[in-house]
C-alpha cells in the first residue's frame, strides 16, 4: 500500500504517523508509534525502529537492521546489513535505565555490514565505519575507522600531498615543496648540514618560521592508532616539524582539505589560524615539535568542527 507517495508493503507493520513522503518501507519492518522517519528513505526487509528514534531524510537502511530508542539518523545516513547499535552499556534484563545514551550518527555518514556501534557515540558528519568495525568512540567528520576497537585508517575527500619523494632532491627542495589548498598553509624547506659529527637542521625567523615563537611543546610516544589535534586556533599560528619518525597531517580551511606526511627534518609546516588540523597515524618513534606564536590560551581555541565551520563562514553538514 501507499503512505504520502510512499510504499509501505503489506507485510510491514507501521504503527507511526510520523513517516515523510515517499519514504519506502519493505516486507517484515516494524516501525513503533513514536519513531519520526523522514522524507524519502528507504528501509529495507527486516528493519525493527524503536520509539525514541529520529531518521532524517534520504535516510537507507539495510536488511537486519534494528534502531534502539536514543538513536538518531541524520539526513542522507546509510546503514549497511546487520549493523548493530546499543543504547544502554550495562543492560539487565527486564531493567530499565531512567535515560538511554544518545548516538548521533551525523548527515551523510555510513555505516558499513555487521559494524557495531556502541551506545552514545556520535558519528561525525560524512565519516565511513567499515565493515565489522566496532565503534567504541566518536568519529571525527569524514574519518574512515575500521578494526576492533575502531581506529582512523584515513580521511574521505582529503587529496595527498606527496612532501618527499626520489624526485624531490635536497639541494632544490625549496622549490619542489608542493602547495597546499588548505588557505594560508604553507610547507617551508629548512636547511640540512651534514659533516663527520652527524646531521642539523635549523630554522630562523624569517627566514624559515613566518612569525616569532613564544611556545613550544613535543609530542612523543603517542599511539599509532590515536588522533591528536582535532581543533583550529583564532590567532595562534603554528609550526610543525617531524624531526623523528613520521606522522600524517590533515588540514581542513572549511572548503579545501589536505592530506599530508611528514617524515623529514628538513620540512616544517606552517598552520595559520582559523585552519582546522589534525595528526595521526604516528609511527612508534615519532617526534613531533610544534612552535607557536603565543602561549596558551584556553580561548583561543575551537573544538567542535560545527563551530569551527560557522566561524569560517560555512554552513555545518
Amino acid at each position: 500500500m501507499t503512505e504520502g507517495s510512499g510504499f509501505v508493503h503489506s507485510h510491514a507493520l507501521v504503527e507511526s504517523k510520523q513517516i515523510g513522503p515517499r519514504t519506502r518501507i519493505w516486507a517484515f519492518v516494524h516501525v513503533l508509534p513514536g519513531a519520526r522517519i523522514g522524507a524519502d528513505c528507504n528501509i529495507a526487509d527486516h528493519v525493527f525502529i524503536e520509539n525514541e528514534v529520529v531518521v532524517g531524510d534520504r535516510v537507507t537502511l539495510k536488511s537486519g537492521v534494528h534502531l534502539w530508542d536514543g538513536v538518531t539518523l541524520e539526513d542522507d545516513v546509510l546503514v549497511g546489513p546487520n549493523a548493530a547499535f546499543s543504547n544502554d552499556p550495562a543492560p539487565r534484563s527486564r531493567v530499565k535505565p531512567a535515560e538511554f545514551l544518545k548516538t548521533r550518527v551525523r548527515a551523510g555518514a555510513s555505516i558499513g555490514a555487521n559494524a557495531t556501534i556502541r551506545a552514545g557515540v556520535t558519528i561525525g558528519p560524512g565519516a565511513l565505519v567499515s565493515d565489522g568495525a566496532v565503534v567504541t568512540r566518536d568519529v571525527p567528520p569524514r574519518a574512515i575507522v575500521a578494526g576492533n576497537p575502531a581506529h582512523i585508517t584515513g580521511y574521505l575527500d582529503t587529496p595527498e600531498v606527496r612532501v618527499d619523494g626520489p624526485a624531490i632532491s635536497a639541494q632544490r627542495l625549496g622549490s619542489e615543496l608542493p602547495p597546499l589548498q588548505a588557505r594560508g598553509a604553507k610547507l617551508h624547506a629548512l636547511p640540512k648540514i651534514v659533516d663527520l659529527r652527524g646531521a642539523l637542521s635549523f630554522g630562523e625567523i624569517g627566514a624559515h618560521l613566518p612569525f616569532t615563537p613564544q611556545r613550544f611543546f613535543i609530542v612523543y610516544d603517542a599511539p599509532s592508532e590515536e588522533v591528536r589535534g582535532e581543533h583550529a586556533h583564532k590567532a595562534c599560528h603554528q609550526f610543525l616539524v617531524c624531526v623523528k619518525g613520521s606522522c600524517t597531517i590533515v588540514l581542513d580551511d572549511g572548503e579545501h582539505r589536505d592530506e599530508l606526511r611528514l617524515d623529514s627534518a628538513k620540512v616544517g609546516l606552517h598552520i595559520p589560524p582559523m585552519v582546522w588540523g589534525i595528526q595521526y597515524r604516528f609511527s612508534a618513534d615519532a617526534v613531533l615539535l610544534v612552535l607557536a606564536s603565543d602561549t596558551y590560551d584556553a580561548d583561543d581555541y575551537i573544538r567542535n568542527y560545527d563551530d569551527f565551520l560557522a566561524a569560517v563562514g560555512k554552513k555545518p553538514a
